[in-house]
């Protein structure tokens, strides 16, 4: 069985909605930004913060794409989609699923960016930084969810439907 890949922007769901998803498969789930934390040692905030954002773009696509799992659902960050062997890996080992939401509600649900380790060109903002995203999330997705009003539950049976047709 493939894996499930989930891409979006951050506070879409995609862990969230991925722990549900793998309890209601029989599935492992892996958080890729819990993988990047604990082989650097340091919270995503500190790494973006002490190495630069280009440093830890190669570092997410070097340690994503490194990832080997089976019947897993992995949450990637929502800066995945910048790592071109990241990327091609998820693709050959798994099925990617964009957890598509509109602007205004990624808007609602995020807090602080910096405490978040969202990755951030310094002057960027939200919504430069989700219009910039939105067509790579496009290109890699296999299955697009659109999610907007849809429940955790709701969402993790529309992705559990979608992907066994796939």
């Amino acid at each position: 069985m493939k894996n499930i890949i989930l891409i979006g922007m951050p506070g879409c769901g995609k862990s969230t909605v991925g722990v549900v998803l793998a309890k209601t498969l029989g599935y492992q789930f892996l958080d890729s930004d819990l993988v990047i934390q604990e082989q650097e040692n340091k919270l995503l905030c500190d790494i973006i913060e002490q190495e630069g954002l280009e440093q830890f773009t190669k570092i997410e696509n070097r340690i994503n794409a490194a990832i080997n799992v089976q019947k897993t659902v992995i949450a990637t960050g929502g800066s995945v989609i910048y790592g071109t062997q990241a990327m091609q890996h998820f693709k050959e080992i798994g099925v990617v699923i964009y957890l598509q939401l509109p602007y205004e509600e990624i808007q609602n649900r995020l807090g602080d960016l910096a405490k978040r380790g969202v990755a951030i060109q310094k002057g960027q903002t939200l919504r430069e930084l989700y219009d910039e995203r939105v067509p790579l999330y496009e290109k890699y997705a296999d299955i697009i969810v659109p999610e907007n009003g849809m429940t955790i539950s709701a969402t993790a049976l529309y992705i559990k439907d979608q992907f066994e047709k796939f």
